[in-house]
């Protein structure tokens, strides 16, 4: 289906997306899960190859083998996805998959079921699937192995603000998966620009967790209303493609980002002044130390 781009140099001169800070957090896919992971993919090919130019036995092993590649290629991507959001926050849990190991672990159990389909013995292909599982952690590392906080802060309050986090990004994925069906490039860049928006908030609330009681709202309530609002306004747009009621969508977003980055800068300014009233105790005990 054809799809409408707009933008100040359009035809219709409509005001293009809002463009992102350089400093706003993107919610882009990471780099690293890009060219080396999806060169997994094309392992299975010369096994696959092989395997309709057998007999049964290599048919059915090549076809086993090509799943275990491609299953295992595809949890490694997630497990890089997976670590790639785990290392842009301050407080995270650890993966509850250890997804990047399973993915060695099925690359070398296809690998080992190729060579097994070359006729070679069970020890040859238990070896080179080993071995293969090695070479693959050590290109992909391990999965992160433990949760990560902040120095001083216990357990149960590095938890609530990764399970709070967790909720806000699933709501920002909602929408970003609602939106795409619009078919509407103004608005996915909108709704992306908001994202940009909402993960400052998280950030800061990651980097002093004491904000969380001010953002809970924030993280929740109004991030699910975003959500469920984005999902009905698609359902209906689809349908109709009624301009008033995109204008209202798009002023939602506005009021939306422009409130998030309120609140934003209300919690650094809080921040900021919990910061000077310390230091201007701390001085008043050193110099009455110092008499």
């Amino acid at each position: 289906m054809a799809q409408r781009f707009g933008g100040k140099f359009s035809p219709t001169g409509a005001p293009s997306a809002p463009a992102p800070d350089k400093n706003s957090f993107h919610s882009k896919r990471p780099t690293k899960a890009g060219f080396r992971s999806n060169l997994l993919f094309f392992l299975p090919i010369p096994f696959l190859w092989k395997a309709f130019f057998g007999d049964p036995v290599t048919l059915i092993l090549g076809l086993f083998a090509a799943a275990l590649m491609l299953l295992g290629a595809w949890m490694t991507r997630e497990g890089l996805f997976a670590q790639e959001a785990y290392e842009a926050r301050s407080i995270a849990r650890r993966p509850a998959l250890p997804r990047k190991v399973i993915g060695a672990m099925l690359i070398g159990a296809g690998l080992g079921c190729g060579v097994l389909m070359s006729g070679q013995g069970s020890v040859i292909a238990a070896a080179l699937a080993t071995l293969a599982t090695f070479l693959h952690l050590g290109a992909f590392g391990f999965d992160p192995l433990a949760n990560k906080g902040v120095d001083g802060l216990d357990d149960f309050q590095t938890d609530r603000v990764a399970k709070a986090v967790d909720t806000g990004e699933a709501h920002l994925k909602a929408m970003k998966d609602a939106i795409l069906r619009a078919r509407d490039r103004q608005l996915e860049g909108r709704v992306d620009h908001f994202a940009d928006t909402a993960r400052a908030l998280f950030r800061t609330v990651e980097n002093d967790p004491r904000d969380l009681t001010a953002a809970r709202k924030y993280l929740g309530i109004y991030l699910q209303g975003a959500r469920e609002a984005t999902v009905k306004f698609v359902d209906l747009y689809a349908q109709s493609r009624d301009a008033k009621m995109r204008a209202d969508y798009d002023a939602l977003l506005t009021d939306l980002d422009t409130n998030f980055a309120s609140r934003t800068t209300a919690l650094l300014a809080d921040n900021h002044t919990d910061l000077n009233v310390e230091i201007e105790v701390l001085r008043e005990r050193l110099a009455f130390e110092n008499r």
